[in-house]
């Protein structure tokens, strides 16, 4: 089956440009005809997450952002520091589209049987550009979702759901038994409290503030540690020593939060007693980082022996390494859970053009907790 070859769709761009400015605005582009392996996707739903803030906004300064253009058609611009261009020096003058995944109606396909099998059906995907009106991907890279599942619903099956079974997978491989994670109470959060009360497996959340905690707490977390109080230090140590935590995942990376977890895990192993070792607890332990909330350094006071590591962690990467079959059994599992363990809530649906507005950009932007947004690009 094929589409119009005149077609036109939109797409949502981000330039940075040598001048030293950041250029968002949406692109005309001609709707693609899929290859013999591919299908065509009419996106009707993608999650704005926060691992796509960092490609949309690049290391510009939102708080200079300035917006021109027509409200169907508008363009928002803003500095980039002069001391952060040279991260940007590989995207500088390319217009990147953006949006890790999404789902939505497969309305084309090429002459694959995989393919064909799709047509007409409801799918997620994860193949990036998600924020388009149409987008074509591999048969391979789609979801079909379950009847009943809605496009809202299986727009975040991928992210956040292979997100937080890839850390209870990456725990597992490298023998810990129980893990930690930082800004808790975000969707990933609250998705990896379920799954690990689930599973059956110790888990320490850090938040920022009490409010936040009572959130988790009130969905069934026994171990939530707010980084705001003065206690905190005395608390997360009481917490992974409670669970035997190992293994932390930093979602803020900037700040003390990845050594203050390693320090933590120290304190808690050297209570256990035992002869004095010069050089800390001999158990192996381990902090990864996957986010990017605080772009600052991130500082370590090595007040945790010698045997420990920080590393960094993404879900591409993790899904290379353990290979399809594996990849295959979490994804079959996401599907089962979606409306339960995997599920996700949003709090507003915004169009492309919308999406692109300074209030919404003002509110998104903060990647607050229980602020997420999901574009429809054919809204």
């Amino acid at each position: 089956m094929h589409t119009d070859p005149n077609g036109e769709s939109l797409q949502l761009r981000s330039l940075v440009k040598a001048s030293g400015e950041l250029e968002l605005s949406l692109v005309p582009v001609a709707i693609p005809q899929p290859g013999p392996d591919e299908v065509l996707i009419r996106v009707e739903a993608a999650p704005l997450n926060p691992s796509d803030l960092g490609l949309l906004f690049g290391a510009a300064d939102m708080t200079t952002a300035h917006g021109s253009g027509s409200d169907a058609r508008p363009v928002v611009t803003a500095r980039i520091p002069d001391g952060l261009m040279n991260s940007m020096a590989a995207r500088v003058d390319v217009s990147m589209p953006v949006g890790n995944e999404g789902a939505g109606v497969v309305i084309a396909t090429g002459a694959s049987d995989e393919a064909k099998a799709l047509l007409g059906k409801t799918v997620a995907a994860f193949g990036g550009a998600m924020y388009s009106q149409h987008r074509c991907v591999k048969a391979a890279q789609c979801l079909e979702l379950p009847a009943g599942t809605t496009l809202a619903e299986g727009a975040s099956c991928f992210v956040n759901p292979l997100t937080a079974l890839g850390m209870i997978e990456t725990m597992r491989n490298e023998g810990h038994t129980a893990l930690g994670h930082t800004a808790a109470a975000s969707n990933l959060g609250q998705m990896l409290n379920r799954l690990c009360l689930a599973d059956g497996i110790g888990l320490v959340s850090v938040v920022r503030s009490t409010e936040q905690a009572e959130l988790l707490r009130a969905q069934g977390a026994k171990h939530v540690c707010v980084s705001a109080a003065e206690s905190f230090s005395r608390d997360l140590a009481d917490a992974i020593a409670a669970t035997g935590a190992t293994l932390g995942f930093d979602a803020v990376g900037g700040g003390r939060l990845a050594g203050q977890l390693l320090a933590a895990m120290e304190a808690a192993l050297m209570r256990s007693g035992g002869e004095y070792q010069r050089y800390g607890s001999t158990t192996h332990k381990q902090v990864y980082i996957y986010g990017s909330l605080d772009n600052g350094p991130t500082e370590l006071r090595r007040n945790f022996g010698a045997a420990w590591g920080l590393g960094g962690w993404l879900l591409p990467i993790f899904l290379q390494k353990v290979g399809p079959e594996v990849a295959q059994r979490l994804r079959a599992r996401v599907v089962a859970g979606l409306g339960t363990i995997f599920a996700s809530r949003y709090t507003k649906v915004v169009s492309m053009a919308e999406a692109l507005s300074l209030e919404e950009i003002a509110t998104y932007g903060r990647r607050s907790t229980g602020a997420k947004y999901l574009v429809n690009p054919n809204k």
